[in-house]
């Protein structure tokens, strides 16, 4: 998690906030892209999802870099995904816009803004298991060389990532997320007061988000997923399962502490999200409603194409 829960959801529910997968990320790739495209822009939605699977395609083929005879099965797979995803998962989703829309419009506690980011979560978890074996066929046909080029998309990644989190003065750091969060709401509600711009200012100091120990297990997941590889190339038939039991160490991390901390962060981000909502005018919400709904419909339609 590259940045407070409350960030995160507010990206979501935008529309703007595509999170950075680590490289690879297993299975989750497919999944997460889903979620980002599904929920962007109203005007670029359906354009967007239709395309998806070339991005998919085009962001891991920048991580291992394919050679010719992976790039036919490899975009079959995620063709196939994208149509099981389009039937399956994009109902749901509008669903889920469709709930939305009566919540926008009442004050919400931080209970019901993590009920909803769980159902988020068991969705995205429905979609990442339905790429296992496809991302596990593939960890069987990755090379050295291949494995090598993984390992510098992570470096870049982690240099990335410590640019903005770790060498950068606190002030500037706080900067960046405060202008990201900032655009993620207003795309939301509107343009934000000034109090409440000083809401998601404070809410952001006040994150328990530990860049120095996000950064740590950003690398246990890294060093995880070549591990994983390695086991499944040593032992074909076991490959599924060890790509599977990789997402449970993404999803519960084995390192002591971890999973409280990252369990404080959603707490904390449920609490903060619910606290702008509950600044919000008449106006605003009535702004958040007419955005849901335009997902919403774009959802449907995609939903219902073929």
């Amino acid at each position: 998690m590259n940045t407070s829960f409350g960030e995160s959801l507010r990206g979501v529910l935008a529309g703007l906030h595509v999170r950075r997968i680590m490289a690879l990320r297993a299975v989750k790739v497919c999944a997460v892209v889903c979620l980002a495209v599904t929920l962007a822009a109203c005007t670029a939605a359906r354009l967007a999802y239709n395309q998806a699977h070339n991005a998919t395609y085009w962001w891991l083929d920048s991580h291992v870099d394919f050679n010719n005879g992976q790039s036919t099965p490899v975009r079959g797979d995620i063709n196939a995904f994208f149509q099981w995803h389009r039937a399956n998962e994009l109902p749901v989703y509008a669903g889920l816009l469709q709930r939305w829309q009566t919540l926008a419009s009442q004050d919400l506690t931080g209970a019901q803004v993590c009920t909803e980011f769980d159902v988020i979560r068991q969705r995205i978890d429905r979609a990442a298991d339905a790429s296992v074996q496809p991302m596990a066929r593939l960890a069987l046909q990755l090379d050295a060389a291949q494995l090598e080029h993984l390992k510098s998309r992570q470096a870049k990644s982690n240099a990335e990532f410590a640019d903005d989190f770790l060498q950068a003065t606190e002030e500037a750091r706080i900067a960046k997320r405060f202008d990201r969060a900032l655009s993620r709401s207003e795309m939301l509600y509107g343009t934000l007061s000034a109090a409440q711009k000083d809401l998601v200012r404070s809410s952001i100091k006040a994150s328990p988000f530990d860049a120095q120990r996000t950064q740590a297990e950003r690398l246990r997941r890294q060093a995880d997923l070549l591990q994983t590889v390695k086991e499944a190339q040593a032992a074909p038939d076991t490959a599924a399962e060890r790509v599977r039991s990789h997402i449970a160490r993404i999803v519960q991390s084995p390192t002591p502490g971890y999973r409280s901390y990252a369990d404080e962060l959603v707490r904390q981000g449920c609490a903060q999200f619910a606290q702008l909502h509950n600044t919000t005018t008449p106006e605003q919400r009535a702004n958040a409603v007419r955005v849901l709904k335009g997902y919403e419909d774009d959802l449907r339609v995609l939903s219902a194409q073929r």
